[in-house]
């Protein structure tokens, strides 16, 4: 039995998504420890073992969690750009278990639009050994997403 690595899969994609709430709103929800926390690593089947966050620029996030039975998944966050109600942009880090699974450059730009805000998600991502090919992290953004929807329209 080998131990030879997989190769890396790089991965962009862009979402986009409205929202009927200001710019300053979705912003808060990205900007607030608590509701960040609520709709990004909360939720039901989900044990959360840390949640923190210095929101600045080079500012780390780290979120530690569990859902249902599994492994524990690890997602720590350096912010390298924040234009507040405009602009956020940063690198991340996700493992599960000791196995780092990806690493991602993010940018969420937050545009008046309709009365709300139209939020376009762009990540960039490298999946390591297997781990997803950019399929996986798009879908579960998606999802992320519309949990958003509730915390900032709710």
């Amino acid at each position: 039995m080998t131990n030879e690595a997989r190769p890396a899969v790089h991965s962009t994609f862009r979402l986009e998504r409205q929202y009927n709430a200001s710019p300053s709103r979705v912003f808060s929800a990205f900007s607030d420890t608590a509701a960040k926390r609520r709709w990004l690593v909360e939720g039901e089947g989900f044990e959360v073992f840390e949640h923190t966050a210095d929101f600045s620029v080079n500012g780390r996030e780290v979120s530690r969690f569990r859902y249902g039975d599994g492994p524990e998944i690890l997602n720590e966050a350096v912010y390298q750009d924040i234009v507040p109600d405009q602009r956020i942009v940063f690198c991340y880090r996700m493992a599960i278990g000791a196995a780092p699974m990806s690493a991602s450059l993010t940018t969420i730009e937050l545009t008046p639009s309709n009365g709300g805000t139209l939020l376009t998600h762009t990540e960039q991502g490298t999946y390591l050994d297997g781990s997803d090919d950019g399929t996986g992290r798009k879908e579960g953004t998606l999802g992320l997403l519309e949990i958003l929807a509730k915390e900032v329209e709710g």
